[in-house]
């Protein structure tokens, strides 16, 4: 079971999911716990501060005193009669950040080591309060830091774990709790060197870590627990009728994911994919509800389609011109710059003729990114072999998914119809070989129209049929 920071947000809220956890105790669960909502901005806010040298030291020193009230406040909520080892713990926490701020400050340096040692403190402090509250209910647990139990390279800010190793040692360390009928709660985010120095898997990672734990457990299922019943067919902001959908494949889930839904990390899905565990997206507000439960084989569904996302204020680049045609390693040349210029391509599209390239980048890259193109791309355009590099913006990417569309004749012929009779001029279409999902380009002003029209068209007319 993992749970995000506004899960764990105020007392109330960390009693509340202590009490979901007991819950499933017949489960065995394994807890992974991110830091309480808010709490990574403000240590990395604390970071970047304490750069700033000794004269904002007493600057430091209040912000250090607002982190340590709100924990100390959460843990006499959650348990009033908590062990004073526990006191001393989160103390101990606390007189370590001010001895790391202080060292960030005096030598005006701040490292990437330095970030993941100060932001792991959010992980480090919201544990032993979450095990607190459960043993407050009469039950055994004990919180646990990632770093005795993942080790990782030493990529500060994006490590990479490595499995092998890290599987002798979770299994070895939490197997025998589980066993004693012990709940561990686990810091999420957070590993460490083989030399114990710690290490961050990436903003957002705790989800990683949830299904990394269940891979090296082998669970029976990861549970991420969300505000949400599950995944939802679109963004509710965009489309109200949006509906939650029971089962989807890892590559469904990858696909919304990549395209939009923010209710799962991506990476959290690759260790389950790997190790073939279910991951259920359960709702931490309705707990009743199924949720959604992401499986390896895609479900058998008489509709094709199952989602429909939105991406906004993103740029369409055109590079175009009669000399690209036939041209050996002009895409090539294109992209390369496009990498140079460190942009994430989120879709691209090319004429048969190869005189036409486009593809979607943020609206926010697209300076930058026009820059390098046209210098990398000064010598064709000086020989008009290309004509220009164009930009429309902002535009938006309307995506229907479902593994379904595969050998399902007229999924393209219905969405455009349907945008077409909405009056939504299509500017650019990419489908992926997997046939799991159609992309399409829209002004960014027709982005809501275009996705409601879509959602009305192969889910909302589907389940009234």
């Amino acid at each position: 079971m993992k749970f995000g920071g506004s899960s764990l947000a105020t007392g109330e809220r960390i009693r509340y999911a202590a009490d979901l956890i007991l819950r499933y105790q017949d489960r065995t669960p394994v807890v992974i716990v991110s830091a309480m909502g808010g709490a990574t901005d403000a240590l990395i806010g604390l970071a970047r501060l304490s750069l700033q040298g000794r004269k904002v030291l007493s600057s430091v020193e209040e912000h250090l005193e607002t982190l340590r009230e709100r924990h100390l406040t959460a843990l006499a909520e959650v348990a009033p009669n908590a062990d004073p080892s526990l006191h001393e713990c989160l103390e101990g926490a606390f007189v370590e950040l001010r001895e790391i701020c202080t060292g960030i400050a005096l030598l005006g340096e701040l490292s990437p080591r330095s970030i993941d040692a100060v932001s792991a403190y959010g992980e480090k402090l919201s544990a032993p309060i979450v095990a607190a509250a459960l043993v407050a209910r009469g039950h055994r647990a004990t919180s646990l830091s990632a770093e005795e139990l993942l080790l990782t390279d030493a990529n500060h800010g994006n490590a990479r774990v490595f499995v092998p190793a890290s599987r002798v040692r979770s299994r070895d360390r939490l197997l025998p709790l589980i066993e004693a009928g012990i709940i561990p709660v686990i810091t999420g985010f957070i590993g460490a060197t083989e030399d114990g120095i710690t290490t961050t898997l990436g903003r957002n990672a705790s989800d990683y870590s949830a299904a990394m734990f269940g891979a090296l457990l082998g669970a029976d299922e990861i549970w991420k627990w969300t505000d949400a019943d599950g995944i939802l067919s679109a963004d509710p902001r965009a489309v109200p009728e949006a509906q939650p959908l029971p089962v989807l494949s890892y590559g469904e889930a990858a696909e919304l994911a990549y395209f939009g839904s923010r209710v799962l990390h991506p990476a959290a899905i690759v260790p389950a994919v790997e190790a073939g565990i279910p991951v259920r997206i359960v709702n931490t507000f309705n707990p009743d509800h199924p949720g959604t439960v992401l499986v390896k084989e895609p479900q058998a569904t008489p509709h094709a389609v199952k989602a429909v996302t939105v991406i906004r204020n993103q740029a369409l680049v055109t590079v175009q011109g009669v000399g690209l045609l036939g041209v050996i390693g002009a895409a090539a040349r294109v992209f390369g710059a496009v990498a140079e210029a460190h942009t994430n391509v989120l879709m691209i599209s090319q004429s048969s003729s190869e005189c036409n390239i486009c593809f979607v980048i943020p609206e926010a890259d697209v300076e930058r990114t026009q820059v390098v193109l046209n210098q990398r791309l000064a010598e064709m355009l000086s020989r008009r072999e290309v004509d220009a590099v164009a930009v429309r913006k902002p535009v938006a990417i309307i995506t229907v998914v479902g593994s379904g569309m595969s050998g399902t004749p007229g999924i393209a012929g219905r969405l455009f119809s349907c945008l077409g009779a909405n009056s939504i001029n299509i500017d650019a279409i990419a489908q992926g070989s997997n046939d799991v999902n159609i992309s399409l380009v829209v002004d960014d002003e027709q982005a809501l129209a275009a996705v409601r029209a879509a959602h009305r068209e192969f889910v909302e007319d589907n389940h009234r049929a």
